[in-house]
C-alpha cells in the first residue's frame, strides 16, 4: 500500500479580494531531486502571460480519479492521496475503503478525522488549467494532470468547505482563509503552473506578483511534467 509517496504590501490595493498579508509560517514540502529551484518572484515572472478562454470546457475532459500510482493496491487517486497525506493513517479495508485517520488541512488549519469531510483539491483547478493551456492537450495529458501525484503541490487534501469555496478561482479571486498559508499556497500554485507549462492572465499575474513581493523568502520547487 502506498502510504508515504511524494506529495511529499500596500500593493494589495490592486483589484484583488481584500486579504490579510501572507506569512511564511506554513512550510511547503521539500523539493524533489532534480527540481528547478527559484525564489517566488523569479518563478512568477516565468509564467507566460496570455488571455484565458473557457470555450469548450467540460470537467469530464479531465479523467479522474484513475487507478493511481499503484494499480495493484485497489485504491484510486483520491484514496492514495488521502493515505499519503494523513497525519494519522486511516484503516484500509477491502476495496480501499478508508475509515478513521486524521488530516491537517493547511488552507484553514483544521484537523479532520473523517475522510468523507476531506476533498482532494487540484492546486490549479481543472477549469483554470483548461483556460490556461490544457484545452490544447491530449486526453492522456489531461488525465495525467488530473491525477498528478509525482509533484507534492499538484493535489492536496483539504477541508471540503475550503475546496468548494475556492471552486475554480485563481489567486486574484480566492486565497486560503488562513493567512499563514498564503505564501505556501502562492508558491505551490506557481510551481504547478510552471510544471505543466500553463499561462496566467493579467489579473492573476498581478495578484501573484503582489504576493511574491510579500513572500520574499518563499522558494518554488518544480519539475517539468513529462
Amino acid at each position: 500500500m502506498i502510504k508515504n509517496m511524494l506529495r511529499g504590501v500596500a500593493a494589495l490595493s490592486l483589484a484583488l479580494t481584500p486579504l490579510a498579508l501572507p506569512s511564511t509560517a506554513t512550510a511547503a514540502p521539500a523539493a524533489a531531486a532534480g527540481a528547478e529551484v527559484l525564489n517566488l518572484s523569479d518563478a512568477v515572472a516565468q509564467i507566460p502571460l496570455a488571455d484565458e478562454s473557457r470555450s469548450g470546457y467540460q470537467r469530464e475532459s479531465f479523467r479522474h480519479w484513475n487507478k493511481g500510482l499503484d494499480p495493484a493496491d485497489g485504491c484510486h487517486t483520491r484514496n492514495e492521496v488521502l493515505i499519503a497525506e494523513a497525519t494519522e493513517a486511516p484503516a484500509v479495508a477491502a476495496g480501499c475503503k478508508l475509515s478513521g485517520g486524521e488530516w491537517l488541512s493547511y488552507y484553514d488549519g483544521q484537523e479532520v478525522d473523517d475522510p468523507s469531510k476531506i476533498d482532494i483539491d487540484h492546486m490549479v483547478p481543472l477549469a483554470e488549467a483548461w483556460d490556461s493551456g490544457a484545452s490544447a492537450w491530449t486526453a492522456a495529458r489531461r488525465e495525467a494532470y488530473a491525477n498528478d501525484q509525482t509533484a507534492a503541490a499538484s493535489l492536496v487534501a483539504v477541508t471540503a468547505r475550503t475546496n468548494r469555496s475556492k471552486a475554480d478561482q485563481d489567486p486574484a479571486q480566492w486565497m486560503p482563509p488562513l493567512p499563514d498559508a498564503h505564501c505556501r499556497y502562492i508558491g505551490e500554485w506557481t510551481a504547478t503552473k510552471l510544471r505543466w507549462g500553463l499561462t496566467a492572465d493579467q489579473a492573476e499575474a498581478d495578484a501573484l506578483a503582489v504576493y511574491a513581493e510579500a513572500c520574499e523568502s518563499t522558494v518554488v520547487h518544480y519539475t517539468p511534467a513529462p
